[in-house]
C-alpha cells in the first residue's frame, strides 16, 4: 500500500437483508467529494469477494469490505500473510468487529476514517484451519447463532437476543474440555467462547479483556448456572461484567482445543465453519486494517 492508493468496494448484497447494496450510491459519493480513487464491485459469494480482494490487493489496490463480519472474517483470512491492507465499512446486524476496532458504524464516517486512520497490524484467528477475525465459540452459542441466522422477520440486534431466549427454552447443559497451551480443564455448562476480539452479537462484550493484536486467544467458558438466574444476568454481557461471576471462567494462550460430550458446530464471525473437536490457535498481527488508533 502506497499513499493514495485507490480504494476497491466490495459490496456484499445479501448483508442485512440487502443494506449493504442500498449503502453504495451514498459511499460512492462520499468517496468522490473527498477525491479518493476507487471502484466498486458487488460480490457473487465469499470465494468471488476472496478472489477479487486477492487480485486487488496484488495490483496496489486497498479492499474495502462493506459488509458484515462474516465477509470481513472471510476476506481478510484469505489475505493474512500477504502484507496486505483492508478497508471495512459495517453494514451487517452485528458489525462487531468494526466496533472493537474504533471504526465509526455511520458508513459515511467510516469512509472518512479510510483516509485518515493509520495502518493497524491484527491478529488473525484459524480453527481448525478456518481462519477468522473476531470470536469462535460453541455450546449454547451454536444454537442461538443457528436461530439468529435463520431469523428472516427480526432485523438489527434484535435477532441476537431473540435467538437467546429461543436457544434457553430446550437448552441442557454440556461438559466441555478445554486444553489451553497444554493445561486441561473439564467445564460442564453453557459455552466456550476463544476470542480474538471483544465482542459478538452486537455488542455483547463476551471478552471485555481481549486484544486484537496480542498474540493470544482469550477463552471465556460459561458454567452451569439455573435458566432464570443466566436470563437474568444476561444484560451484563453487553457491559462486560458477567466475567467476575463464579461460573465463568477466563483463560488465555496461543493455541486452544475445545471438546465435548456431544456434538456441536463451530460459529466464527457469525458463520458456522466447523464441529467439535476443534483447535484455534492465533496468527500474530497477520493482516493490516485501516482502523484508529486504540
Amino acid at each position: 500500500m502506497s499513499p493514495g492508493s485507490p480504494y476497491l468496494l466490495l459490496v456484499n448484497p445479501a448483508a442485512a437483508r440487502g443494506r449493504a447494496a442500498a449503502l453504495v450510491p451514498r459511499l460512492e459519493s462520499a468517496l468522490a467529494k473527498r477525491g479518493l480513487e476507487h471502484r466498486t464491485v458487488v460480490t457473487r459469494s465469499a470465494e468471488h469477494a476472496c478472489a477479487e480482494a486477492g487480485d486487488g490487493a496484488a495490483a496496489g489496490e486497498i479492499p474495502v469490505i462493506v459488509s458484515g463480519d462474516g465477509l470481513i472474517g472471510k476476506v481478510g483470512g484469505a489475505l493474512a500473510g500477504n502484507r496486505a491492507v483492508i478497508g471495512i465499512v459495517p453494514a451487517g446486524r452485528g458489525n462487531d468487529l468494526a466496533r472493537g476496532l474504533g471504526i465509526p458504524a455511520d458508513p459515511e464516517a467510516a469512509i472518512e476514517a479510510l483516509g485518515t486512520a493509520p495502518v493497524r497490524e491484527i491478529d488473525v484467528g484459524e480453527v481448525n484451519g478456518v481462519r477468522f477475525l473476531g470470536i469462535a465459540s460453541c455450546g449454547f452459542d451454536s444454537d442461538a447463532n443457528r436461530i439468529a441466522n435463520e431469523a428472516r422477520v427480526i432485523g438489527g440486534n434484535l435477532v441476537y437476543a431473540y435467538a437467546a431466549l429461543r436457544a434457553l427454552v430446550s437448552w441442557q447443559p454440556a461438559r466441555f474440555t478445554v486444553t489451553v497451551d497444554g493445561a486441561r480443564v473439564e467445564i460442564e455448562g453453557f459455552s466456550v467462547a476463544a476470542a480474538n476480539n471483544r465482542a459478538y452479537g452486537g455488542g455483547m462484550l463476551i471478552a471485555p479483556d481481549a486484544e486484537i493484536d496480542d498474540g493470544l486467544i482469550d477463552v471465556v467458558a460459561t458454567g452451569v448456572v439455573g435458566k432464570l438466574r443466566f436470563l437474568v444476568r444476561l444484560p451484563q454481557v453487553f457491559r462486560g461484567t458477567h466475567v467476575d461471576n463464579h461460573e465463568v471462567t477466563v483463560l488465555r494462550g496461543s493455541e486452544v482445543a475445545i471438546e465435548a460430550d456431544r456434538p456441536f458446530a463451530v460459529y466464527a464471525d457469525g458463520d458456522h465453519v466447523t464441529d467439535l473437536p476443534a483447535t484455534v490457535r492465533v496468527l500474530p498481527r497477520a493482516l493490516g486494517v485501516l482502523a484508529p488508533v486504540p
